[in-house]
């Protein structure tokens, strides 16, 4: 039996709402909920009065809280500035905005360079190439709509063949599914502990705990039964 196992990041970015404690909390209950990766974002929002305020102090903190809760933690790399923070630290694989593909492109060569897995959204990219040729670059399928209706998903790829995942800006749990029984090898869902908070728009579209569980556990059945049958 294929022992491989699915890849589940829970997107926890700004759904913290500016309350930096708030981040402790979510990765305790992305960890208790089966998540493989709790995932930030650094380089966006993140100005001293922003929501998404983060220096090298509260990185380090974040860090400190996905061993506590034994998560991986892992970041998305917006902006130069932040690969120069990150880069203090040993982390095990990046991941990259599909904005940052378009609007810093050089900056994602020198993270690959790192020589490190790089899981790189491409929901703004829109040639029929992927932009770079590296073996540690993982593409993920993405529409980068807040939220993504269903009529959007017509591109995402019958066989995830060239695809490694997806990144996921769907309501609800239905299109994860669907990339995952399309061999998709990774699913990013954004996570959050209110759906109902308006700070800012991505706790509609997140998957509150119990929404993750479901997600990893079917989520889970789903590939292995893919797998064991392709």
């Amino acid at each position: 039996m294929n022992k491989k196992k699915i890849i589940f990041v829970a997107e926890i970015g700004m759904n913290a709402d500016g309350i930096f404690s708030n981040n402790e909390k979510l990765i305790k209950a992305a960890s208790l909920s089966g998540a493989s990766i709790a995932k930030f974002q650094l380089g966006w929002r993140d100005d001293k009065t922003d929501i998404n305020y983060l220096d090298h102090k509260r990185v380090k903190k974040i860090f400190e809280w996905g061993k506590k809760y034994n998560i991986e933690i892992m970041f998305s790399i917006i902006k130069p500035y932040a690969f120069d923070i990150i880069k203090k630290f040993n982390v095990k694989r990046f991941k990259i905005a599909s904005r940052t593909v378009i609007e810093y492109p050089k900056l994602v060569k020198k993270v690959l360079n790192e020589k490190k897995e790089t899981f790189i959204s491409l929901g703004w990219w829109k040639k029929n190439y992927f932009p770079f040729k590296d073996r540690n670059a993982k593409y993920l399928f993405c529409v980068s709509n807040y939220p993504t209706r269903h009529n959007e998903l017509k591109k995402m790829p019958k066989k995830f063949n060239n695809y490694f995942g997806y990144s996921d800006h769907v309501i609800g749990l239905e299109a994860c599914f669907l990339a995952i029984s399309r061999g998709a090898n990774l699913v990013e869902k954004h996570f959050t502990l209110n759906k109902n908070s308006k700070v800012i728009r991505d706790h509609a579209l997140s998957a509150t705990p119990d929404e993750f569980k479901i997600l990893v556990e079917h989520g889970s059945k789903i590939y292995q039964l893919n797998n064991e049958i392709s």
